[in-house]
């Protein structure tokens, strides 16, 4: 995904996303138990990016989003407890999860005041708007005077 500019390649600012320049992958990124992380995709468009994260099985109560000072923080923290009783056996099993993952956002690309969540069908949507500034801006023609 780099541009293509006078046989040289510049990165796009998607790319700065996998280069750690938008995203810190070492900066408490989490998991408490032996699970694995939820797997996350990026996605650019002109308007926003878009980070998808895989979390099935979850409701939007047991995530926690915060921003600050350019870091979005996305964690869960689940209980549960399950008691059986059949015959003589009683069996009662404890299971806790967690997570943190953290991405460092470049105020100067996104806008902070209007970030937005949302979760549906096992997918937690966070929508990062971009600045006008360093949106696409249409090709316009310039008058010789």
């Amino acid at each position: 995904m780099l541009a293509k500019r006078d046989e040289s390649y510049y990165p796009t600012i998607f790319d700065r996303f996998w280069n750690n320049e938008l995203m810190d992958w070492n900066r408490s990124n989490f998991s408490s138990t032996n699970t694995s992380l939820p797997a996350v995709n990026v996605k650019e468009t002109n308007d926003e990016f878009i980070i998808e994260l895989a979390a099935p099985g979850m409701s939007k109560k047991d995530f926690k989003i915060n921003f600050n000072n350019n870091i979005l923080t996305i964690s869960s923290e689940m209980e549960s407890e399950k008691n059986e009783k059949k015959d003589n056996y009683t069996r009662k099993e404890f299971s806790y999860q967690s997570f943190q993952r953290s991405f460092t956002v470049p105020e100067n690309i996104v806008n902070g005041e209007k970030i937005a969540a949302k979760y549906n069908n096992g997918i937690l949507n966070i929508i990062l708007p971009k600045r006008e500034e360093v949106k696409p801006q249409p090709e316009r023609e310039i008058k010789i005077s």
